[in-house]
């Protein structure tokens, strides 16, 4: 018998625990009117967001880009040349929020990238390996938003495009 009621005890412990879980995944996690906007800051991109439908717990949210560079080439006498402008590159930034930042449910915050490592002469299409090269701008084709909430993704991946890619300032998706 005493096996029993523990057995029935620790049954009931799981089943509260199941539809705990499923309640707190059950959030319809959604944008706010207006959310979001984003912003070519050159180098970097930043997305505003505003969430609402979050249940407890922290937030990781991820912005994942990518982006046609345009290079410079510099020969060792400092004078500068247009570079060919290296293949596409994906940049990725993140930011944690904690759950006290959550009020009823919403959320607003910004994510940005981090911006571009900088491609080998050879990369960036310069006459010789004399030559150094570096990233100037960043025109933006995509940007794609994923949210987790206590390691659960709630949201996403949504991935909006830039079509034409942006160009430094606010940008729409299309």
């Amino acid at each position: 018998m005493r096996h029993s009621r523990r057995f029935l005890l620790l049954a009931a412990a799981v089943l509260v625990s199941a539809l705990s879980v499923t309640s707190a995944l059950a959030a319809n996690v959604h944008f706010k009117h207006g959310s979001p906007t984003f912003t070519d800051n050159g180098l970097t991109l930043t997305e505003n967001v505003s969430l609402t439908g979050l249940g407890n717990g922290d937030l990781l949210v991820t912005l994942s880009a990518t982006a046609n560079p345009t290079a410079v080439c510099t020969n060792p006498g400092g004078n500068e040349a247009p570079g060919q402008n290296p293949a596409s590159v994906n940049v990725t930034g993140s930011t944690a929020i904690p759950s006290g930042q959550i009020k009823n449910g919403n959320v607003s915050f910004s994510v940005t990238t981090t911006p571009p490592a900088q491609p080998t002469p050879q990369q960036a299409g310069c006459p010789n390996g004399n030559w150094s090269a570096r990233i100037t701008d960043m025109a933006f084709t995509s940007g794609t938003l994923t949210v987790q909430q206590n390691g659960v993704t709630v949201l996403g991946p949504v991935t909006c495009t830039f079509s034409p890619p942006t160009s430094d300032g606010s940008a729409t998706c299309s």
